[in-house]
C-alpha cells in the first residue's frame, strides 16, 4: 500500500495469471478458425429414408443403423417399399493371416483384415454407388503366455476396424448422387 496525504490507498496488480489462460484459449481458437477446422457433425445423406438389407445378426448393420440415425436426418425404415435408398450389405468377411514365426514354427504375428462389399439402390433398384469392398487391416503380435489378452485385442481391433468402415460407408453414402440414376 502507498500512502498519500495521510491516507492509505492499495495499489492493484493487473491480473495476469488469470488473463493467461483465458488469452491461450482464445488465442487457440482463432489458430484453428483460421486454418478451417471444424468438427465432423452431422452428415446429409442424399434421401430421406434408408433400407439396410443386412443380416439380423450383423454387428456392422447395427452399427451402421445407430451412426446414421444419430448423426443424418435420414429414417431407417423396416420396409423396403417405403425407401428412397436401399443399402446390400452384400458380404461381410474376417480373415486372419499370419505374418511372422517363431524359431519353432508358431505364429508370432498375425494382421487381421476385415473385409466388406457393398452396393446402394435406388427404389426403383437403379445403381446409386456400384458394388463397392471396403478393406481394412491392422497388425497384431501374439504372445503364448498371454492368450486371452490377445485373443480380447483381437476383438478389439476388428471393432475398430468395423467402426472405421462405417465411417467409410457413411461417407460414401453422403456423396452418392441421386439424380445421377435417374434418367
Amino acid at each position: 500500500m502507498a500512502l498519500r496525504r495521510g491516507h492509505a490507498i492499495a495499489v492493484r496488480r493487473a491480473p495476469t495469471r488469470r488473463a493467461a489462460p483465458f488469452l491461450l484459449a482464445l488465442v487457440s481458437a482463432l489458430l484453428l478458425t483460421s486454418c478451417g477446422f471444424k468438427l465432423r457433425g452431422a452428415r446429409d445423406l442424399p434421401f430421406a429414408t434408408l433400407y439396410l438389407s443386412t443380416g439380423t445378426q450383423s454387428a456392422l448393420g447395427a452399427e451402421l443403423a445407430r451412426n446414421i440415425r444419430a448423426g443424418t436426418s435420414t429414417a431407417v425404415v423396416a420396409d423396403r417399399s417405403q425407401a428412397q435408398a436401399v443399402l446390400e450389405l452384400i458380404s461381410e468377411r474376417r480373415e486372419r493371416d499370419i505374418v511372422a514365426v517363431n524359431a519353432q514354427g508358431r505364429a508370432r504375428e498375425y494382421t487381421l483384415r476385415l473385409r466388406l462389399a457393398f452396393r446402394l439402390l435406388d427404389a426403383q433398384g437403379r445403381e446409386l454407388i456400384p458394388l463397392t469392398e471396403l478393406v481394412t487391416t491392422r497388425d497384431i503380435a501374439f504372445n503364448e503366455a498371454q492368450v486371452l489378452a490377445k485373443e480380447s485385442e483381437e476383438m478389439l481391433l476388428f471393432r475398430d476396424m468395423q467402426s472405421d468402415l462405417v465411417q467409410q460407408i457413411l461417407r460414401r453414402l453422403a456423396g452418392a448422387r441421386v439424380d445421377a440414376a435417374k434418367g
